[in-house]
């Protein structure tokens, strides 16, 4: 009775293992499409308003909850299988030859997991929690030069522009970290963006650390794309998609999305702190 209950609990850590690892792919394209606007030129506006869209959408905001509570459950129920796994099996299996009988990557899934999860926690430490909370957190402006005078702006959501000399001077003032008031009527009058683009450049293009962080990022992203590669055929696995005529495209797709979506995300610190002039 007490096997059956294990047996029961074991196979429903692993269908949920599979359908948040599901989750969490279609999150990395998502995330992936709207990150590649960074190897665009002069392409700062854009970002910035994929960041706007990202954390002020209601619809967005359900799926970023739920994201992240797919994230820790992964990450738990991940670590759960790991350790059962491991109770459950042989001490004499240590002797076998386990390089011959299986991939390296499906051996060290909790491995490779773990270093994942340091970098999505560093990396919304990073980005995700200053876009959230950081009250100092810059507002895009832009330089354009009027009469042969050059001059910043803050870009607004209208598509209008602030002069900064405004704010500088008190005429204007900055609430709720991203809302211009006319001082003198105590009115809002526009909207600002909070400047991701410049957070994420700067960081990559550190002048001490940017080469240590973008390398980082790229070993990060070679060891998502071991997780990727035995995760994604195993998870159709788990839910039970095991049929011969579909395992060789599912294997074949999950070798592809392995390979391209890592390799993106890795070109993006590459680009940004190698290529792009600052």
């Amino acid at each position: 009775m007490a096997k059956s209950a294990l047996l029961k609990s074991s196979l429903a850590k692993k269908y949920w293992m599979a359908l948040t690892g599901l989750f969490l792919c279609l999150f990395l394209v998502g995330h992936l499409a709207g990150n590649l606007q960074l190897l665009t030129p002069d392409n700062a506006l854009n970002f910035n308003k994929y960041a706007l869209f990202m954390t002020t959408n209601p619809a967005v905001k359900v799926l970023s909850y739920l994201t992240y509570a797919s994230i820790i459950f992964h990450a738990i129920d991940g670590a759960m299988l790991t350790y059962q796994n491991a109770k459950a099996r042989p001490v004499k299996y240590a002797k076998n030859n386990a390089a011959a009988n299986s991939a390296w990557s499906s051996r060290n899934m909790g491995v490779l997991g773990t270093v994942i999860l340091v970098f999505i926690v560093t990396h919304m430490i990073t980005f995700w929690a200053p876009m959230h909370f950081d009250k100092n957190m810059p507002l895009q402006t832009q330089t354009i030069t009027m009469n042969g005078q050059p001059s910043e702006y803050y870009l607004t959501t209208d598509g209008s522009y602030l002069p900064k000399q405004q704010v500088d001077q008190k005429v204007i003032y900055i609430k709720n970290r991203t809302e211009f008031y006319n001082a003198q009527a105590n009115v809002k009058i526009k909207e600002g963006y909070k400047d991701l683009y410049k957070i994420t450049v700067a960081f990559f293009k550190d002048a001490k650390y940017g080469l240590v962080y973008t390398l980082l990022y790229v070993l990060s992203m070679a060891v998502l794309a071991f997780h990727l590669h035995h995760g994604f055929a195993s998870a159709f696995q788990s839910l039970g998609a095991n049929n011969p005529k579909y395992n060789g495209l599912i294997k074949g797709f999950g070798k592809g999305f392995a390979i391209i979506v890592p390799l993106l995300f890795a070109i993006i610190p590459l680009y940004l702190h190698f290529i792009l002039k600052a």
